[in-house]
Parts: C-alpha cells; structure tokens; sequence
C-alpha cells in the first residue's frame, strides 16, 4: 500500500516536526509512505484570497498523478470513528490499488479545482486546527489505523 500526505508548507515548529517525524516512521513500518511539501506561496499579502486558493490548487494539482485516490482533509467532509477511518484505509488500499494522497490544505482552503480532482472529503473534526497540528493529528491516526488494521494492541475501545 502506497500513502502521501500531500501539504502546503514546511512545519516550522521543532517540536511537532519531530513528532510527526516519529509518526511518519511509525507509519512506514506498515506501508509506502511519503510526506509531500508543496511550496508556500510568497507575497500574499495583498493577493486576493481566491486568486490565493486557485494558485496553491495549481501546486497542489501538479504534485498528484493522474491515478492517484485523492482525499481532501476539510472540515466539510465526512466525519469518521477511528475504526471506520481504519476500515476506509484498508478498503480503499486494497480495492482502488493507487496510491492514497491526504491532502491538507493552506489557511484558505481548497479551490474549486482541486475539490473537483477530489476522491473523497474527509474531515477530522469540525473544529478548526492550525495547519501544523493537523499534520500530526492526521499522522497519528493513520498509525492508530494501521495497529487496528494489524490487530495490534495500540487502540483501545
């Protein structure tokens, strides 16, 4: 199984950053995982934000291939109980058989293009999360998913 988390930004803060290092690593022990960075945009300051949302959507839509199994990590999508969310890995990464790409946004969400290219919406809370945070909230459901999928004793419920 081959999956990416596309995103819009480096992770400045140190400490999460080796959290989600450590999470990435987890995560590699069960399948092909990548962690995809796609550029900021520069000058934004006066920049409209929709002309803002449809210049990062060309980025992002640039860093996926035409088979990937895009999921777009927005506070709209459906929202998903960890064992469900580790249902939808392993089904989507046996019966699609692409690489499945999260894809997390910038601070104004997604363009139309790239909601349009989407497979599936998938939300982690209706609350909202800086940026940052969501990649290591993410990272480590992923690797809850992967215990759960193995039958190994990290999740209780």
């Amino acid at each position: 199984m081959k999956i990416a988390l596309l995103q819009t930004g480096k992770t400045t803060d140190r400490n999460i950053s080796e959290v989600i290092d450590l999470y990435a690593g987890r995560v590699r022990k069960y399948a092909v995982f990548e962690i995809i960075t796609v550029p900021e945009l520069k000058n934004t300051r006066n920049m409209p934000i929709e002309e803002q949302k449809i210049k990062e959507g060309k980025k992002i839509i640039q860093a996926l291939s035409s088979d990937d199994y895009a999921v777009l990590l927005d506070e709209r999508g459906k929202e998903l109980r960890t064992l469900e969310f580790a249902g939808f890995i392993e089904k989507t990464g046996m019966v699609s058989g692409k690489r499945i790409v999260f894809i997390i946004g910038g601070p104004w969400g997604f363009s139309e293009e790239v909601h349009e290219r989407s497979d599936f919406k998938l939300s982690l809370s209706k609350m909202t999360f800086p940026h940052q945070l969501v990649r290591l909230l993410f990272l480590e459901q992923l690797y809850r998913s992967f215990t759960i999928i193995k039958g190994e004793p990290y999740h209780h419920e």
